[in-house]
């Protein structure tokens, strides 16, 4: 008969009706094991008040790290545009959304995706005004790229591909081009989108309606003047 294995004796163990306690550095676990050992974890910070806390602000500082960022020598730091918080849950969602279908990458189709997913922002409303859903984009994005391999499983953060990295450059550029402050938003994304012509993204959107005079009406919305001629692109 096999023998039981027993805790080392370093290891303390907690009664049952024992709850979670912490000091201002660790955190200590209740007994889930079934030995009832006690498990204690450090927190990367002592404000840190307590761990799902924490576990949100290391996953906003990946994505806001995967977002493209100008890249201005001379720039002023505190006067470089930065992404706006709907613009970094949209990014967050667009990966998720290519994780869902199990896609190796996040291209213009999953960035599209993010931008109705999160689905509070400006350019969001506009395109479910003008008819453009989720389900929509989503269910073209499978009749266009196709389904992947069933037992294929995507990257916990799928790379840019290189017309989703274009999308985002030129709504970088746009930015830094009209002279205005304020940060970078979703508008931006979805034109940005838009302006890289036979991408996934841009095919779908022109599949469901969506045309340079909707692009146009848009952008007026978007602070500062932006370039809809597309004529940089090649």
């Amino acid at each position: 008969m096999a023998s039981i294995p027993t805790l080392s004796p370093s290891l303390h163990t907690l009664s049952p009706h024992s709850s979670l306690h912490s000091n201002s550095n660790h955190c200590t676990l209740p007994p889930t094991s079934l030995f009832g050992a006690r498990i204690t974890l450090l927190r990367t910070t002592s404000s840190s008040r307590s761990l799902p806390n924490t576990n949100c602000r290391a996953s906003s500082a990946t994505v806001s790290f995967s977002l493209p960022t100008p890249k201005t020598p001379d720039a002023v730091p505190e006067k470089t545009p930065k992404w706006s918080a709907r613009a970094i849950k949209s990014f967050a969602m667009a990966e998720l959304e290519a994780r869902k279908i199990k896609f190796p990458n996040t291209g213009t189709e999953a960035l599209l995706m993010g931008i109705l997913v999160e689905g509070t922002s400006r350019a969001a409303k506009f395109l479910r005004a003008n008819g453009i859903t989720l389900f929509k984009v989503r269910e073209e994005t499978l009749n266009l790229l196709g389904k992947s391999d069933l037992y294929y499983f995507s990257p916990e953060h799928p790379p840019l591909t290189e017309p989703a990295k274009s999308a985002l450059d030129w709504a970088i550029e746009e930015k830094l081009k009209s002279g205005e402050g304020g940060e970078m938003n979703v508008t931006h994304i979805l034109l940005g989108i838009w302006s890289q012509k036979e991408s996934a993204g841009q095919l779908i959107l022109a599949t469901l309606g969506f045309n340079d005079e909707k692009a146009k009406e848009l952008a007026k919305t978007i602070d500062g003047d932006v370039d809809l001629s597309f004529k940089r692109q090649t």
